[in-house]
């Protein structure tokens, strides 16, 4: 299969505005003849309901949650990225652009990359004009702050509330849409398959969760906006929820799924307490901007800490290993995720570790609260305030900041971060692989179109904190909105989609069959006990660094696992009548296992290291990701035929035009 990304010809930073001139339309009177899918109501798909209603067309906007508010885009706490250069510090656009190419290891399309730069401004705008509530410096400008992988203050924030308040303004258009009818919402419906028609998307099955009933939903096209996969590892920093049903549905279908093994690791995470832990919790990066990570330099003081017998105060400064200053001195502790999250692996893999399971590492705020109750007190006219004073003033600068990040540690652990360093660990967060998608985000298969983090396109490797919002809204507003008329324009004389055709009928069928087949395997198992198994496969042998031998064991155990889960796997309750999360999550955990299974193919195929994908046979002498340009330049798209078939791998060249390909150095 030929990949063809369709990135319009000419000069990168012409390429959308020339491209948005010239493209198909779809007449006014024509969008109301037809028909949009929507699935999900994160920040990507609310936004792409909402606009989409406005220009006119007859939306269907589905979501698993009680309400679109409950989406999982509110989990983003620290900010949105966007070229504005309100610090007046050197920001532009070509800079945002060339900072989230490097970020991400140089393995995205740069075409993509640059027109997510390019629309940021007008993201803060959008926002603003929606009353989200960001926050302002003393001039009354939007306030900045830094996040990882960058040099500038680009990142707009609404305390630690940023995903939450983009959220509700987003939310805000989508309901306005839904009062003038031109969006109709689906409330606790679960997409479980796509429907094709002539080899175009046409529609989908959904499941209504609290009857339990299939329904069968027509369209023109159908836009999927249902997030990652992270959720494959069982703990992560994803809600429970979080799922890949609805694109891995679609590859069953024959959309291709792009760089799975892009994972990225969060840095800044409460460590794991237990064995019966669920979910992992996210402290935001922007604690990375006075924050300052460090260990101890003896393993014996690592030790004692461990035991109880030592705590972080009991450290001389002396003593104390700022090891991303030490190691990255030009970006200190804001360098990338995947850069800082292997950086502690390494300190704590020596034996340096602060938990008592070893797997932590202090994010201190001392020296902050210092620095900024010195300037506080001095700006009070109290040039000589004696410690306790610069503390307590400090404190409240520092509240002021991270307040509620603050009393969220606190809560969890029982730990004031303010007296004492806050431990943090890795963990799972985001995905940087999708559903393949060209320029217009449409996929391989015609009128299936996937937005924010459902599609490969804009992070490579990895991704640079606060882009997982720009992403979502940029899709979502002002890119989604016009390419779908591409392909839309060639729908208006195509009548509605008949929902009792043989293709929406079979398409019931399989799911009802793959339902049955969970309902009557009656094991002895909880599918809670599969995912949990899984989850400690893939973090152990695909996590945060991998190899040949521990991928190749991955693979058998996971079809050993994913036998076993058909044969012993216990749903209680009906498949219809009333409410059954387990039946949902078994068919969520079923996808898993094929998911997991493709991302350690995926892993194994690219032999180098690269972002969030480190494989411990391609390293530098100093341990740092060492890419093969020569031979993985490239997208691997996957097509999946089964379980008793390998996938097959069809690869989009990567061409550098603007960029020179080379090293990443954060030192």
């Amino acid at each position: 299969m030929a990949l063809n990304g369709k990135v319009p010809a000419g000069n990168l930073t012409d390429k959308w505005t020339k491209y948005r001139a010239t493209m198909p339309l779809v007449a006014p009177n024509n969008k109301r003849r037809l028909d949009i899918i929507v699935v999900g109501s994160g920040l990507a798909g609310a936004a792409a309901a909402a606009s989409l209603g406005e220009l006119g067309y007859n939306v269907k906007c589905f979501t698993f949650h009680d309400s679109p508010r409950r989406a999982h885009s509110i989990a983003a706490q620290g900010g949105i990225n966007a070229a504005k250069n309100y610090r007046n510090d050197g920001d532009s656009t070509y800079r945002l652009f060339y900072d989230t190419i490097k970020g991400g290891d140089y393995r995205a399309r740069e075409a993509n990359v640059y027109r997510l730069a390019e629309v940021s401004a007008s993201i803060i705008d959008q926002a603003v004009a929606q009353g989200v509530p960001f926050a302002r410096e003393y001039g009354g400008l939007l306030d900045n702050r830094s996040f990882g992988g960058v040099q500038v203050s680009r990142t707009f924030y609404a305390r630690g509330q940023t995903g939450q308040q983009l959220l509700i303004g987003a939310y805000q258009s989508l309901s306005r849409q839904i009062s003038l009818g031109s969006v109709e919402m689906f409330n606790r419906h679960e997409m479980l398959d796509v429907v094709l028609v002539d080899g175009k998307a046409r529609g989908i099955i959904a499941r209504n969760l609290l009857t339990g009933e299939l329904e069968r939903h027509a369209a023109h096209a159908v836009v999927l906006a249902t997030g990652g996969y992270g959720n494959v590892f069982y703990l992560s920093t994803n809600a429970m929820m979080c799922n890949v049903t609805a694109a891995w549905r679609s590859v069953r279908r024959g959309a291709l799924m792009a760089n799975p093994c892009f994972t990225q690791i969060h840095p800044t995470c409460i460590p794991v307490s237990g064995d019966y832990q669920s979910k992992l919790t996210l402290m935001s990066e922007s604690l990375r901007n006075d924050g300052r990570v460090w260990v101890p330099k003896k393993q014996e003081d690592a030790a004692a800490i461990r035991s109880g017998h030592k705590t972080a105060l009991d450290i001389p400064e002396e003593d104390r290993d700022y090891f991303l200053e030490r190691r990255y001195p030009a970006f200190g502790n804001l360098v990338p995720r995947d850069v800082a999250s292997r950086a502690a692996k390494i300190a704590c893999d020596e034996g340096l570790g602060v938990a008592p399971t070893g797997l932590a590492v202090y994010l201190d705020f001392s020296a902050a609260i210092e620095r900024y109750g010195r300037s506080k007190a001095n700006m009070q006219g109290n040039h000589h305030a004696d410690h306790q004073t610069v503390v307590d003033l400090g404190e409240r600068v520092v509240e002021e900041k991270y307040g509620n990040l603050f009393a969220m540690y606190e809560k969890i652990t029982g730990e004031n971060p303010y007296k004492m360093p806050m431990k943090i660990y890795p963990a799972v967060h985001y995905t940087m692989g999708g559903l393949w998608v060209d320029y217009n985000l449409e996929t391989n298969i015609p009128g299936l179109f996937a937005a924010g983090e459902c599609n490969f396109s804009d992070h490579g490797a990895n991704r640079l904190g606060a882009s997982a919002l720009m992403q979502g809204l940029a899709d979502g507003y002002f890119v989604l909105p016009y390419t779908i008329g591409n392909f839309l324009s060639n729908d208006i004389r195509t009548p509605k989609f008949d929902p009792n055709s043989a293709e929406f009928v079979q398409a019931e069928a399989d799911v009802k069959g793959r339902i049955d087949q969970l309902m009557n395997a009656q094991g002895k198992q909880s599918v809670e006990s599969f995912h949990r198994r899984l989850g400690k496969i893939m973090w152990e042998k695909c996590g945060m660094a991998r190899n040949a031998e521990g991928l190749t064991q991955a693979r058998r155990m996971i079809q050993e696992l994913r036998e076993e889960f058909y044969k012993d796997v216990f749903v209680p309750g009906s498949a219809t009548g009333d409410y059954n999360p387990e039946l949902e999550k078994a068919l969520r955990v079923a996808d898993f296992f094929e998911m997991g299974e493709l991302m350690v193919i995926d892993a194994l195929n690219r032999q180098e290291s690269c972002g969030g994908h480190f494989r411990e046979e391609y390293q530098t002498e100093e341990g740092e990701a060492l890419r093969d340009d020569a031979n993985y330049a490239y997208v691997a798209a996957w097509s999946y035929s089964g379980w008793d078939t390998d996938p097959v791998l069809h690869k989009e060249d990567l061409v550098f035009e603007n960029v020179e390909l080379k090293s990443r150095s954060y030192k």
